[in-house]
């Protein structure tokens, strides 16, 4: 049998034009296939433009506390494209290995027979056509791209579907309209099925309710009929059935406190009826890699001068920026740093947007070049935008030389908060260079 990558590699000549959103090439296939999504476990169906990742982790962790066998599906991967597919056992989940993959690509293939197809479509037909095979208790599906359109969008019947913060993003296939955008992802809601639906904006969250009006689909609300909070070094969350008192969330940020509310409502409110102590483990015992993580170790952390903190994280658009921005600020309230970023983008997103929140916070930016097999801005060119928003920035061949740059730039004064930051696949290649982090 071939390579994983050469299999991987011809999936993707299948179908070479740009992504076009629909859903008929994927429904043919899982009609061939016997209809995978009617026999995989219970689903929770996750959209949003931000948080999707982090709060798909919470509910693996809180479920997995339980004792309950999770399938994961989530994109994009940062090292291995295995991470897209985690199968659900006792114990723990685990990212499926080459050779389950590689007899699941041969099935999808011969099935599909050279249709032409997406990536991502082929993609989510492997992981449902898996979570069939290999018995758990639920399914967790991130969408990829918008909602209605995604090759997700096939399950029927959801525990429930979950709405993060909805925000600018994909405009070339989503439009420029918060409100069309909010449509968009609202089109995963499902007739008499729970949303669950995390901070929005006024208007996206009128257009989702219209949605779930017309659809029969009970909401349960940030705001409304769930909060969260951090006090006194705790979050404080709440709905109608009462407070809780949990430990913080063990991922940094504020963010994460309305991340991990959110996937504390949708367990309560798809009827799941975990213990307390499963939502208090899975808070302490979270994973997300290269969302707000602190690197600790590794060949390019050992670059940065002595004590610098380095953190990474894959967020890429305006809302992501104020998010990493108020991070970053929030640390440097318990201990300044200055802030130094390195920074790649793809040519498809907004860097001036995701650059302004840093303005006088960040002392300066490094841009350097994403992965060659993506469409990245230039560095130099990158940078010109990162001046324009108000924030000093240099081109760098790569994320080596910014940090020695950094080394060199900081000797004899206080070490720096470092931040790489603006691509997932940027993340990507930092994990698979700097190398596996402790636990």
């Amino acid at each position: 049998m071939p390579s994983l990558e050469a299999m991987l590699a011809g999936l993707q000549s299948l179908h070479p034009r740009l992504i076009d959103l629909s859903l008929d090439r994927i429904s043919g296939l899982l009609e061939r296939l016997g209809r995978p999504q009617d026999r995989m476990p219970p689903a929770i169906h996750v959209a949003g433009t931000n948080g999707k990742g982090s709060t798909t982790a919470f509910l693996r962790a809180m479920l997995e506390a339980s004792g309950a066998r999770v399938h994961v599906y989530t994109s994009p991967h940062l090292v291995r494209f295995n991470e897209r597919i985690r199968l659900g056992r006792a114990g723990g989940g685990r990212i499926v290995d080459d050779e389950t993959l590689r007899d699941a690509i041969a099935e999808i293939e011969r099935v599909n027979a050279g249709e032409p197809i997406t990536f991502f479509e082929v993609t989510t037909a492997l992981a449902l056509h898996l979570y069939a095979e290999h018995p758990a208790d639920y399914a967790l599906i991130e969408v990829g791209l918008g909602g209605r359109f995604d090759a997700t969008n096939v399950i029927d019947h959801p525990l429930a579907s979950v709405i993060t913060p909805v925000s600018y993003d994909h405009a070339e296939f989503l439009g420029d309209e918060l409100t069309g955008i909010a449509a968009e992802k609202a089109g995963i809601l499902k007739r008499g099925r729970p949303g669950i639906i995390g901070p929005q904006d006024e208007h996206a969250m009128a257009m989702i309710q219209l949605e779930a009006d017309a659809l029969r689909a009970p909401l349960f609300k940030h705001g409304e009929d769930w909060t969260s909070h951090r006090e006194r070094g705790r979050l404080v969350y709440q709905d109608l059935d009462g407070l809780l008192d949990l430990p913080l969330p063990r991922l940094e940020g504020g963010h994460q406190i309305d991340n991990a509310g959110l996937a504390i409502a949708t367990v309560r409110r798809a009827g799941l009826n975990l213990p307390l102590a499963a939502i208090e483990r899975g808070l302490a015992e979270v994973e997300w890699p290269g969302r707000m993580q602190r690197l600790k170790s590794g060949p390019l952390v050992a670059l940065a001068p002595p004590d610098s903190d380095v953190w990474l994280d894959g967020g890429h658009n305006p809302a992501a920026g104020i998010v990493l921005a108020t991070a970053m600020a929030e640390m440097a309230d318990r201990v300044p740093r200055p802030l130094v970023m390195i920074t790649g983008m793809l040519t498809t997103k907004d860097p001036h947007g995701f650059f302004q929140p840093f303005a006088d916070l960040a002392r300066h930016v490094m841009t350097v070049p994403v992965p060659d097999s993506h469409a990245g801005f230039e560095p130099a060119q990158l940078a010109a935008v990162a001046m324009d928003a108000g924030v000093p920035a240099r081109a760098y061949p790569n994320v080596r030389a910014a940090m020695l740059a950094i080394a060199e730039n900081f000797k004899g004064e206080v070490a720096p908060r470092i931040l790489i930051c603006g691509s997932l696949y940027l993340a990507g290649l930092v994990l698979k260079e700097n190398g596996p982090q402790p636990v």
